[in-house]
C-alpha cells in the first residue's frame, strides 16, 4: 500500500482516520512521492520477490490523485521495466473529485481496480464528506461513478459506517439497487488514537449499531441473491470465506495482524494503515530490502502485542474463531476491553446459520 501524496487531501471528511494519524507523526505530511523515491522503492521490492508470481501495489492517501497523473504514468512504466515474469496488479482507492476521462482511460489501459468512496447517499454523504469550502460532493462523486462505469473501468464502492447510516440499512440497500452498485464495502467508522476532535460527533460506530446493521441487511441481500441478483457486500463475503471455507479475507477477523506494508511519500513504511506514526515505523523502502522490512523487531512486536480483551471474549464459543478480531476495531464491532455487548457476536449469533445456508444453497 503506497500513499505518493501522503496525507495530502482535497476534502475535509469529518471521520477521516487518517488525518488523526498524520498529525501525531513528528512530520504530518512528506507531500508527493518524488519519482527517484518510487524508483527505488520499486527496485527494493523486486530484488526481494524473485520466485514469486503476482504482487499488488495498492494505492491510497490522504488523496492519491493529488500525485498527478504524470506520477502514475511514471510508476507504471518502471514497474513494466523491473517486473520480469511476476504479475502485476493496481488498486487506487480516491474520493473521486480529480477524476475525468484521461484518469480513466489510465485506469482501463492498465487494468486498475478502484475504490470509490461514496457514503450510502446524499444526505449520509453530503454530512461528511465535504470540500475545503465545506460544501457536499455527493453529486461530483456520482458523476466520477459514471465515468468509470462509461469508461469500462473496474471499481467498487468504499462506504463508511457511521451510526445513523447503521441505524437505516433499507436505505442504504434501496442506494446500493439504484445505483446498480455491484461490489460495496461498509468500513466502520473509527475512534480516532490520538486527537479528541471526532470523539464527540456521533459518527463513531458503536457494536450493536454494527450488528443492526448487518443483521438487517442480509434479508435484503439474501432476497436479490435468491433472484440471481449477486451483490458483492464485502462483510457478508468475509463471513462466508472463513466460516465456511476457513479462508481469511479481511485483515484481522481471525484476530491476527498481518503486515500491510504501508509505504509513506517519503519511502517510511509502517504494519498497518491504522498504524502509521512513528513508534510503529519499521524502516525506509528507499533504502532498505523488502526482506529486511519484515525481519524487523518492531514488525515482531506489533504483531505479538495482546490488546486487551473483554472477559465475554474469552467464553464466547466463537473466540477459537475470531479471537478478539482486528485490534483497531475492537471498540466499533467487538466487546473492546471492557465491553459487555459484541456486535460480531451478536450478528454472528443471529445470522451466521442463514448466511451459511444461502451460500451453500446459491454458490453450490
Amino acid at each position: 500500500m503506497i500513499k505518493p501524496a501522503s496525507s495530502l487531501c482535497n476534502m475535509r471528511c469529518r471521520y477521516c482516520f487518517y488525518s488523526d494519524i498524520s498529525i501525531s507523526r513528528e512530520i504530518p505530511s512528506h507531500g508527493i512521492m518524488s519519482h527517484d523515491t518510487a524508483d527505488k522503492i520499486i527496485d527494493n521490492i523486486f530484488k526481494s520477490i524473485t520466485g514469486m508470481s503476482e504482487i499488488t501495489f495498492g494505492f491510497q492517501g490522504g488523496e492519491p490523485t493529488l500525485a498527478g497523473l504524470s506520477w502514475f504514468r511514471h510508476f507504471v512504466d518502471y514497474v513494466t521495466i523491473r517486473k520480469g515474469n511476476i504479475s502485476v496488479r493496481y488498486t487506487f482507492q480516491t474520493n473521486g473529485l480529480l477524476l475525468d476521462e484521461s484518469w480513466c482511460t489510465f485506469f482501463r489501459e492498465n487494468n486498475f481496480l478502484i475504490g470509490l468512496s461514496i457514503d450510502g447517499g446524499k444526505r449520509f454523504h453530503n454530512r461528511n464528506r465535504i470540500c475545503s469550502e465545506d460544501n457536499g460532493t455527493y453529486e461530483i462523486c456520482l458523476r466520477s461513478k459514471e465515468l468509470l462505469e462509461k469508461s469500462g473501468v473496474e471499481y467498487n464502492i468504499l462506504c463508511v459506517l457511521i451510526n445513523d447510516l447503521a441505524k437505516e440499512p433499507e436505505k442504504v440497500w434501496h442506494f446500493i439497487m439504484n445505483e446498480n452498485i455491484r461490489y460495496i464495502q461498509f468500513i466502520p467508522c473509527l475512534e480516532p488514537l490520538f486527537s479528541e476532535l471526532h470523539r464527540a460527533d456521533g459518527n463513531i460506530l458503536r457494536p450493536m449499531l454494527f450488528a443492526q446493521f448487518y443483521s438487517r441487511l442480509l434479508p435484503l441481500w439474501i432476497r436479490e441473491l435468491e433472484k440471481g441478483n449477486y451483490v458483492s457486500v464485502k462483510f457478508f463475503d468475509d463471513i462466508v470465506n472463513y466460516f465456511c471455507k476457513n479462508i481469511p479475507t479481511s485483515c484481522g477477523i481471525d484476530g491476527r495482524c498481518n503486515n500491510q506494508c504501508v509505504i509513506e511519500a517519503d519511502g517510511s513504511v509502517y504494519p498497518c494503515d491504522f498504524y502509521a506514526v512513528d513508534s510503529y515505523k519499521l524502516g525506509n523502502l528507499s533504502e532498505m530490502a523488502l526482506h529486511d522490512i519484515f525481519i524487523a523487531d518492531k514488525f515482531h512486536n506489533f504483531i505479538m502485542e495482546s490488546p486487551k480483551l473483554s472477559k465475554n471474549c474469552t467464553l464466547c464459543h466463537f473466540f477459537p474463531k475470531c479471537r478478539g478480531g482486528c485490534k483497531r476495531m475492537r471498540n466499533v464491532m467487538y466487546a473492546g476491553a471492557t465491553g459487555t455487548v459484541c456486535g460480531f457476536r451478536s450478528f454472528l449469533e443471529k445470522c451466521l446459520a442463514p448466511l451459511e445456508y444461502t451460500a451453500r444453497k446459491v454458490f453450490q
